[in-house]
């Protein structure tokens, strides 16, 4: 039997803003599976920083909040410049992600035919997405004309995997949540080759409890109908 892997050389990488309470919590659970792990403190103006010293992780630092999107970019440049990086998980610091699903979809991109691994919410086997949010990832959807070029069900997921070829090209210039579309526009730019994998959210009492704003939600419908719009 071939011996198992051992993710060396995969580079977990969490954007973090204002997760004091879960990110610690979050960041050893993964550091279980995954060796090298890099957070990227977006400014936090409470505990996080220090709570991410306190675990294994490399942390880089923004001295000011330039969104989720800036915070990502920033993480994967970091990873990729490590000695072995191959591939590359952005993974949120709130626990609604699972480290099982990521090396499930690792498993996929190291055997499949594919660039990108996007995680979909839209599988029965996942827990009920709250109606707000499901409108809105809906909504985001039906309005991303390449979203439907690519037959994605799921345009604003924040648990990819992708390999270094996606890494080196990726440069992501929506610091927000607009970063989401930003990155589907990239698939399809580049031509890379994406596939998606059903996963579970974990919507925990403390994910519940920061919910999803409805002015986030009214600008990722926004900003998916006017990049719809361009292509």
């Amino acid at each position: 039997m071939p011996a198992p892997f051992t993710n060396a050389d995969v580079w977990l990488v969490v954007p973090v803003f204002n997760e004091g309470a879960a990110v610690r919590a979050v960041v050893e659970a993964a550091l279980r599976t995954f060796p090298q792990v890099v957070c990227v403190d977006d400014g936090s103006t409470d505990n996080s920083a220090a709570e991410i010293t306190r675990t294994h992780a490399r942390l880089v630092r923004h001295p000011v909040n330039l969104g989720q999107g800036a915070a990502i970019q920033t993480g994967v440049e970091y990873a990729r410049a490590q000695p072995g990086a191959r591939f590359f998980v952005t993974f949120d610091a709130d626990g609604q992600h699972r480290v099982e699903d990521v090396v499930s979809m690792l498993g996929r991109l190291r055997t499949d035919d594919a660039d990108v691994v996007l995680g979909t919410r839209f599988h029965p086997a996942g827990d009920p997405v709250p109606l707000l949010k499901r409108w809105v990832l809906r909504t985001a959807v039906a309005l991303s004309l390449r979203g439907r070029r690519l037959r994605l069900t799921d345009t604003h997921n924040g648990l990819r995997v992708f390999n270094r070829r996606v890494a080196d090209e990726l440069n992501l210039t929506s610091n927000g949540m607009a970063h989401a579309s930003e990155f589907v526009a990239l698939i399809e730019r580049h031509h890379w080759r994406v596939v998606e994998q059903p996963v579970r959210i974990v919507y925990t009492d403390y994910a519940r409890a920061k919910g999803q704003s409805l002015l986030n939600g009214v600008n990722i419908v926004f900003d998916s109908l006017v990049r719809g719009r361009a292509r």
